[in-house]
């Protein structure tokens, strides 16, 4: 496992996130799948054993601080290093725990489901960037999976909170591509598109497959060199 390059992908216990780490998987990477459900993470685990793919498990809810420094301590004792990180947990809620607040609605949404979506969204991405900066090897690769939901040139209406949370996860992106080029480390971020998952439902366009195309390619292709932009189907994209 010395020479096999070790990727982590949060919230990889289904959809974009598990087939991101079944795929980085079958080329070749030791995947730390993280889960904030261990149940759930477990049978994901179990799920991409049964294929033969070298993968672990480790609880992580991305909200929590102290789960970031400890997923960096497991690293640090038994890898020694990070070569690609998906930053994959997500939610959309249309819920919060204030009365009168069951709605998505800009004109009704609390503030406390706004902060839901960018703890979760946002922070959850910062937190693992920080937690982890040290550990990043030389051309490490950072994917954050966005959405066009979340660019400023074709914003639209609805899901206040979750579109302010991929705009900001946009803005960390480009921070962050500058605070690491000196390492040149690439962060990019992702439009995976409307795809058939939990969150995406059944009416969506695109495939599992399809969602995490671009995700794969940015952590894998020697061809993919760029830091700091938006991507969707291979190919840069307007913020």
């Amino acid at each position: 496992m010395a020479d096999q390059k070790i990727a982590v992908v949060t919230g990889a216990n289904r959809g974009l996130g598990f087939e991101t780490a079944r795929q980085l998987a079958q080329r070749g990477f030791h995947v730390i799948l993280t889960a904030r459900n261990l149940q759930a993470g477990a049978d994901a685990l179990k799920r991409l054993r049964a294929e033969k793919l070298t993968v672990e498990l480790h609880k992580l809810d991305v909200t929590v601080s102290e789960d970031a420094r400890a997923l960096a301590r497991h690293i640090r004792e038994k890898h020694d290093r990070v070569d690609v990180l998906v930053n994959n947990a997500g939610i959309l809620t249309k819920s919060a725990r204030e009365p009168g607040a069951e709605s998505s609605d800009p004109l009704t949404v609390s503030p406390l489901t706004l902060m839901q979506h960018f703890n979760t969204n946002t922070l959850g991405a910062v937190r693992l960037i920080q937690a982890l900066a040290p550990l990043f090897s030389e051309s490490a690769r950072i994917i954050n999976v966005s959405s066009g939901m979340g660019a400023l040139h074709d914003m639209g209406g609805g899901h206040l909170g979750y579109r302010l949370s991929k705009t900001a996860l946009n803005a960390v992106t480009r921070v962050f591509a500058h605070e690491l080029a000196p390492r040149h480390i690439r962060v990019n971020s992702v439009c995976p598109g409307w795809v058939r998952t939990a969150m995406g439902g059944l009416s969506a366009t695109r495939s599992v497959e399809q969602g995490v195309e671009t995700i794969v390619w940015l952590a894998t292709s020697p061809q993919a060199t760029d830091s700091g932009f938006f991507w969707r189907d291979r190919q840069r994209i307007p913020w």
